[in-house]
């Protein structure tokens, strides 16, 4: 009998639930930064392994919310808890656990379903400073077991799996052999693209930078194959748009070498790859443009 369902990870921002979705599922479904809030959309990643097929959900960090963009954010949390067959609670080992640890920890023990706790970044801390974590861990009466890890370099996650498996409930896969995620080709590539603006701007950039990828094109056979990709940057103000495009062009051209390197993993093929930066002032705060850009 195969086993199939749901595990939401829940936790504040940067304590690396994308890096975490992403080494579950072996390819790069979530984008990863150093800047907190990075995860918009809850990024669905499915791990097909053996009888079990796990759909993770990378929810968007939990915040307390200050605008319509905010606001969707945390409604889809809500959601994505509620149809949950198992919750994960990740911590930064590097960090301890602080009030957000604790908000979030009383919220998920209101919720109807399996929690288990990760302690993320072990590979950064001793061994004495990895045990007071797990006991700060324990100390949020969440959940019985706490697993210590390190997305990065794979310790632990073999055990925090098969933990996970036994937590899935008995049924048929839900997507296909080879799937790694639900996540339209066109919302990937953006992401992609914004990954490479949020890891090369300034801090306060990545609340208000969004890419739209307007065109995907592939001309040429599969050997020789270019994809032509067109993509829009939207930013908040003339100063940001500054940042993005820089002095004399540098910054929107490294940003178009990273991002393009990344969309030639992703499309197995060659890229050209053309960024335009546009201003739409408060756009996290129109519902309309929210809808489009199929943040719900």
């Amino acid at each position: 009998m195969t086993r199939s369902g749901f595990v939401a990870l829940a936790g504040r921002p940067n304590v690396g639930k994308s890096t975490l979705v992403n080494a579950l599922v072996g390819e790069k479904v979530a984008i990863v930064s150093d800047r907190p809030q990075t995860t918009r959309r809850a990024i669905r990643g499915v791990r097909s392994a053996g009888d079990c097929q796990m759909v993770l959900v990378d929810l968007p960090g939990v915040q307390r919310p200050r605008d319509a963009l905010t606001e969707r954010m945390a409604e889809r949390v809500r959601q994505e808890l509620n149809d949950a067959d198992a919750v994960l609670l990740v911590l930064n080992g590097e960090q301890g656990v602080g009030p957000g640890d604790r908000f979030i920890a009383r919220a998920l023990a209101s919720a109807a379903v399996t929690a288990t706790i990760a302690v993320n970044k072990v590979d950064r801390l001793t061994r004495a400073q990895t045990i007071a974590m797990l006991n700060q861990a324990v100390e949020l009466e969440l959940a019985d077991d706490v697993f210590p890890i390190s997305a990065r370099t794979g310790v632990g996650v073999e055990a925090l799996v098969a933990h996970l498996t036994v937590a899935m409930p008995e049924g048929p896969f839900m997507f296909a052999e080879g799937a790694i995620s639900d996540q339209p080709r066109a919302v990937l590539l953006a992401e992609l693209v914004r990954e490479a603006v949020i890891k090369r701007t300034f801090q306060e950039l990545p609340h208000a930078v969004e890419v739209v990828v307007e065109e995907v094109e592939r001309v040429g056979g599969k050997l020789n194959g270019l994809t032509r990709v067109r993509a829009l940057i939207w930013v908040e103000s003339e100063s940001q748009k500054g940042i993005v495009v820089g002095a004399r062009g540098r910054m929107i051209k490294a940003i178009g070498v990273a991002a393009r390197r990344e969309l030639e993993r992703e499309l197995g093929s060659h890229v050209h790859l053309d960024l335009s930066v546009r201003v739409r002032r408060d756009w996290r705060g129109d519902e309309g443009l929210l809808d489009r850009l199929g943040i719900t």
